[in-house]
């Protein structure tokens, strides 16, 4: 298995990362850690998600590349990408195990957009503050209305018409 995912994540060689939280896939065959909270989490209705994630709506929690560190299933790795419609690492691509098909994450150009539900948070019966969503986007695409206090976006945050 290849030590490195790449030089924007972590090192599994380096001693001073310190492990927050860990994540795998349904089979274990890919395991990471983060060493940080999320910089935010957002759920995403629009239509790529749906159809990827075959949901209404995908809930991700982004992290900074340099503080996620994958630890095991390196060659396990699917990658996706839909823009171009092509199976290479294509950044912005979807990240899968190749084995069980979990979707493991979105691998942004700068970002790391990780799915919740994967993580363990040990003995939490919630899920932590930091992986709550601070807001919908792409909510124009919704399938169901969501009711809820959470800001909603017709686009990306900050960056488009607040529904």
């Amino acid at each position: 298995m290849v030590n490195e995912f790449g030089p924007e994540y972590a090192s599994l060689a380096d001693t001073h990362f310190k492990v927050k939280y860990r994540t795998s896939c349904y089979c274990h065959a890919v395991e990471y850690e983060v060493g940080a909270d999320p910089v935010d989490a957002k759920i995403c209705h629009c239509k790529a998600c749906q159809k990827l994630h075959g949901a209404p709506m995908q809930w991700a929690a982004i992290f900074h590349k340099q503080d996620v560190r994958l630890t095991k299933g390196l060659d396990c790795l699917k990658f996706y990408n839909s823009e171009r419609n092509i199976h290479e690492r294509v950044l912005p691509c979807k990240v899968s195990c190749a084995l069980c098909g979990t979707p493991i994450a979105d691998e942004g150009r700068r970002m790391w957009l990780a799915f919740p539900s994967l993580f363990d948070f040990g003995e939490l019966t919630k899920v932590p503050e930091a992986f709550r969503p601070t807001c919908h986007i792409f909510y124009g695409s919704r399938l169901k209305d969501v009711d809820d206090t959470l800001p909603k976006w017709s686009g990306h945050k900050n960056h488009s018409e607040r529904m």
